[in-house]
């Protein structure tokens, strides 16, 4: 098939890659503009446009695709089969997902409809969500809300962000590549979404890292796993910041306040929450690289008592 391929983080190369070894001709790549990185002093491509570069592709970076002309005509001259969207990051007008001829179709990293919106991967995990996966989506003008076309499941389990995020590019590239040829022979039976199941996974800011002690440990355990590696789980520790990567739920109650340090150990620092104990195992301080806390007490003291914020 002749395809358009829309798409810019590092989810979407996989996609992108899938297609291209499927002997599909992409005739052009639409991905968000280059931005400027380390306060400005270095523009960087996104991984799209690094991964169409390589390859060879054309590529369109419209500062805003709704209501821009140009794009419109340039597709109308590609005249793509199809268009596939991968976390693109703009919602896409109605004028271009009717132009091509089996419309557009949404790689979405979860188990539509619920997760609908731009973090489905990290929501899962912050949800506790059993299972999640991938849904092709024939797009309409809604958030997330076409008709299903395919999808494809896997165990959330205690995996970490950026470990779902890799495993469902993967598996969405794979369930990509069965179904276009499906989609051309006319042989799918999209399933409209039921909309009173529907959940939203808003836009993960940085300060959704902050960690909150007098919530339960295992809330907070599934946040450290949700925002790793982005944006990061943190507290208060001295005058600065402590990032934990890794922790773990003990059984039991002490006496403290939410965020009180109760133990200290070669296997980790034993935090007071809401109902519970979380035991850190991995952390950061500013500056500094990731380190198991066994580690980091060789050569650093850490006191009981003291209060993280």
């Amino acid at each position: 098939m002749k395809i358009g391929f829309m798409g810019t983080p590092d989810f979407a190369v996989p996609v992108l890659e899938a297609l291209i070894s499927a002997g599909h001709q992409i005739c052009c790549v639409i991905t968000q503009p280059d931005r400027a990185r380390n306060r400005g002093k270095k523009v960087i491509f996104s991984p799209v446009k690094t991964a169409a570069v390589e390859h060879g592709i054309d590529v369109l970076q419209p500062e805003k695709i709704k209501g821009d002309e140009t794009v419109f005509r340039f597709l109308q001259e590609q005249n793509p089969d199809i268009i596939v969207v991968a976390a693109y990051g703009q919602i896409i007008p109605k004028s271009i997902l009717d132009l091509p001829k089996y419309g557009c179709v949404n790689v979405h990293a979860s188990l539509l409809p619920k997760l609908r919106g731009a973090s489905p991967i990290q929501h899962a995990i912050l949800q506790g969500e059993r299972e999640t996966g991938v849904t092709i989506m024939q797009m309409a003008e809604g958030l997330d809300t076409g008709d299903m076309i395919a999808k494809v499941r896997t165990e959330v389990g205690r995996k970490n962000g950026q470990e779902l995020h890799d495993e469902l590019a993967h598996l969405g590239a794979e369930l990509l590549t069965e179904t276009l040829p499906l989609i051309e022979a006319g042989k799918i039976a999209p399933e409209k979404q039921d909309d009173s199941m529907a959940t939203y996974a808003g836009l993960i800011t940085k300060g959704d890292g902050k960690i909150d002690f007098s919530r339960t440990p295992q809330e907070i355990e599934r946040q450290i796993r949700a925002f790793d590696p982005w944006p990061g789980a943190y507290c208060g520790y001295g005058d600065g910041q402590m990032k934990i990567w890794k922790a773990e739920c003990l059984d039991g109650e002490r006496k403290g306040v939410p965020g009180e340090i109760c133990g200290v150990s070669d296997e980790g620092i034993d935090i007071l929450c809401g109902g519970g104990i979380l035991r850190v195992e991995e952390i950061q301080l500013p500056g500094k690289k990731r380190i198991e806390v066994k580690a980091f007490l060789r050569g650093n003291f850490i006191e009981k008592g003291r209060i993280l914020g």
